[in-house]
């Protein structure tokens, strides 16, 4: 009997031993969490996306996706949208910190998590579709002054079918969550908005939590529809690790303001142009390819109209003609052609991506002070005289060394030079180059005013 005790005691110290690190590796169970602070664009988009396949590879338990946003790209917005629904793990919404909002796009992307949170002190909702982009309406015109086959403003019919649209997202993503859909029709064509209690009653999002501690507390226990298989959670005292943007993302978000994209272009256009008029620069040449490709790299990542970049690059285009062959008319096309590419060239602003023209104009008016500039300085250097070959020598003064038989040799340039000349000459006299030929010069008297003085 004590043997059996003691083999049953050995076994349980193999089978202890054997199942310890499948004990530790669930011991490290961890909740990551990664931060949204600012408008949702392309680099918002791809931070998720390397959130996800982060969370997926180290078998993270849920991934949490803190917001504070302003809204931003709708197109970002449904990549967001739909790598949360492709998402292998739960994603909880939390809108944080206090004084944080989930507002236009961020509401979606909270409709969308599998647990909607919000922080004390938050609000969200405001997600009427913003108007698409294009020329502004000219004074005393309104935009809506055509028709479309119903009879109402062409303006109008398209911001409805952008609206209905939005409704209808919105809808489907209440109606998978178990949200509030009615409230969510409100957020888009009314542009309504709650604060945490009120979206809390509203049905809007699932509960309120002061911190991360608290929010994996109330979530613990619930059942969730993750890419159609029920998950349980069990959140509870799991530790939270914060996923940081990498290099690449930060850059991302430096880079795709659609200001600092079309900065770029321009620093990386005149770098190259200053490479083609100076060789062997090299710096210029290098630092304004990069610049270049990273404008044209972001201005591919963001929803742009291409006939407004046609717009832009035609005015700089102009301003670099006006520069080496100065005319006015080609300078003010320019600026004009810039000015009309810059407000057409994004397809649909929103909150963090506009077109700012206190940064246009000063570049604008930059772009044509250094064309008239350049301009100013070629003019100067056209009606200057050559310096160089026999053009030189016109019109430069020489003075008399010897003279005989209307030949001789004078004193020019600090050089001494043989010399003929078509009229009487004598030795001292001032004259003035007139032609060169074969070395030899050809110099006539200079004519004297009526005090001496030599003319």
């Amino acid at each position: 009997m004590t043997f059996a005790r003691v083999a049953l005691l050995a076994a349980a110290f193999i089978v202890a031993a054997v199942l310890c690190p499948f004990s530790s590796a669930g011991s490290e169970r961890v909740a990551l969490r990664i931060v949204i602070d600012g408008a949702i664009g392309p680099a918002s988009s791809r931070q998720l996306e390397e959130a996800l396949d982060a969370a997926a590879k180290r078998d993270a338990t849920v991934l949490i996706l803190q917001l504070d946003t302003p809204g931003g790209l709708v197109t970002s917005m449904r990549e967001m949208i739909a790598d949360i629904l492709a998402s292998p793990l739960p994603v909880i919404g939390y809108v944080a910190p206090a004084g944080g909002h989930a507002a236009s796009a961020g509401t979606y992307i909270l409709y969308a998590t599998h647990v909607a949170v919000m922080a004390p002190g938050t609000n969200l909702g405001a997600a009427t579709p913003v108007e698409i982009g294009g020329l502004p309406s000219l004074p005393g015109g309104e935009k809506g002054d055509q028709k479309d086959a119903s009879g109402r403003p062409a303006g109008d019919a398209m911001m409805a079918k952008v609206t209905n649209d939005a409704v209808a997202l919105i809808r489907s993503l209440a109606e998978l969550r178990g949200r509030n859909g009615d409230w969510g029709e409100k957020a888009v064509r009314e542009a309504a908005s709650l604060s945490a209690n009120a979206a809390l009653q509203e049905h809007v999002i699932d509960f309120v939590a002061r911190d991360t501690t608290e929010l994996l507390q109330l979530a613990d226990g619930r059942t969730v529809d993750v890419a159609g298989r029920k998950v349980g959670l069990a959140t509870k005292g799991l530790p939270v690790e914060t996923l940081e943007p990498g290099w690449f993302i930060r850059l991302l978000f430096v880079i795709t303001d659609p200001n600092t994209a079309v900065i770029l272009m321009l620093v990386g256009v005149y770098g190259i142009v200053f490479e083609f008029t100076s060789p062997g620069a090299v710096a210029p040449g290098v630092i304004g390819t990069i610049c270049l490709v990273l404008g044209l790299y972001a201005l591919d990542l963001l929803p742009i109209n291409y006939t407004g970049l046609a717009l832009m690059l035609l005015g700089v285009v102009f301003l670099i003609i006006e520069a080496f062959n100065p005319t006015i008319v080609l300078g003010l096309g320019g600026v004009a052609a810039f000015l009309f590419g810059a407000t057409m060239l994004l397809r649909v602003e929103g909150p963090g991506f506009a077109m700012s023209w206190a940064v246009i104009g000063p570049a604008a008016a930059l772009t044509l002070g250094l064309a008239l500039l350049s301009g100013t300085y070629l003019w100067a250097a056209r009606k200057n005289p050559p310096r160089v070959g026999g053009e030189a020598m016109r019109g430069q003064l020489a003075e008399i060394l010897d003279w005989q038989g209307g030949e001789g040799h004078v004193l020019a340039l600090g050089e001494r030079w043989r010399a003929k000349a078509d009229e009487p000459i004598a030795a001292g006299d001032s004259v003035e180059v007139t032609d060169i030929a074969d070395l030899v010069l050809t110099v006539r008297r200079r004519d004297t005013g009526r005090n001496g003085a030599r003319q």
